[in-house]
């Protein structure tokens, strides 16, 4: 096993965009009152986004393992989110997608085995579908910092 520990932080303040630390970039998150030009996608799109830009990635390391020539891949991702419970309505319903559809549409000169080969084998070494797919055990610890007041 060899595992790599990705790490990402984000910091916000009332009426201000969230804005995620990865790696060298900044990421920002929905919506930015004070600047709208700079408004960005909510957090689930950037869930669907992640998913498709890590199945381009996969996708593009098995086409050159299997010798398979990929002119260019078009992917596609939808998902059906019920927002009630996101909203605190009463639901019995998850608060996550209740299905997400992905189309993948590579051109190439491959043949159709070889194509069904190389999108099963994407499929099952994709991380970001791993984790859409499996239970992966997540440790939410909330961390108070006390404000200390200035006495003077």
């Amino acid at each position: 096993m060899s595992l790599v520990n990705i790490k990402v932080s984000g910091n916000s303040t009332p009426n201000e965009q969230f804005v995620v630390n990865a790696q060298n970039f900044k990421i920002r998150i929905g919506e930015n009152q004070n600047n709208p030009e700079l408004e960005a996608p909510c957090p689930v799109e950037y869930i669907l986004a992640g998913f498709a830009g890590c199945l381009n990635i996969v996708g593009g390391i098995v086409a050159k393992e299997l010798n398979i020539e990929i002119k260019s891949l078009n992917i596609e991702i939808s998902g059906a989110l019920d927002v009630d419970k996101y909203l605190g309505a009463s639901t019995k319903e998850r608060a996550g997608f209740q299905t997400i559809e992905v189309a993948v549409k590579p051109i190439s000169n491959a043949s159709e085995e070889e194509l069904k080969k190389w999108i099963a084998i994407v499929e099952s070494r994709c991380p970001v579908q791993d984790n859409l797919f499996n239970h992966t055990p997540i440790s939410l610890n909330m961390v108070q910092e006390l404000q200390v007041a200035a006495f003077g």
